[in-house]
């Protein structure tokens, strides 16, 4: 959370509710929603780090507002970021472990939990043609994000296929 609101902040000053708002929109429904609380509780740690400043702003009729704008550390931070490259393909994947160790406890059969997880990728995939339908068409972030969603789901379903092809060789 804290990189892509340093991100919003690049393009101007908010405040907290302002930043959760731009990220609804930006992301979509498909995105999961960012907590308010979170979003005030990171901002209160960038703040900290020096990577943004806040500023009190009276209002007539309200409390007053913290509006937050990026400084020159953060900016840094915020080029850095982009400068990253994504993370290294998933080995640490918890469903594969349980696969591996459950001939070893006797607890579960392998099929059973391939079987059992295909049809979890594909209630998921089901809700997430459902939400592109509904997704605002405009929002080519948002269908850029589902559609990416339901691709790495079909790559894991291809996967799911092989895992249980190699296991009845074995039987």
């Amino acid at each position: 959370m804290r990189l892509p609101l340093l991100a919003l902040l690049a393009r101007g000053s908010a405040h907290g509710y302002e930043l959760k708002q731009d990220l609804e929109q930006l992301l979509g429904a498909a995105y999961p929603q960012p907590n308010v609380g979170q979003i005030y509780v990171t901002l209160g740690r960038l703040e900290k780090s020096g990577l943004i400043e806040g500023e009190e702003v009276e209002q007539a009729s309200r409390p007053n507002k913290k509006i937050y704008h990026l400084t020159d550390a953060g900016r840094e931070a915020l080029r850095a970021w982009y400068e990253e490259t994504a993370d290294e393909p998933r080995v640490r994947d918890e469903f594969f472990m349980k696969l591996a160790l459950a001939p070893q406890t006797g607890l579960a059969d392998q099929i059973a939990l391939i079987n059992k997880q295909r049809r979890q990728y594909l209630n998921t995939m089901r809700e997430l043609s459902k939400l592109a339908a509904t997704e605002n068409r405009d929002n080519r972030i948002s269908q850029l994000l589902i559609e990416g969603a339901m691709l790495h789901l079909q790559a894991d379903l291809d996967w799911l296929e092989r895992c249980q092809e190699e296991l009845e060789e074995l039987e």
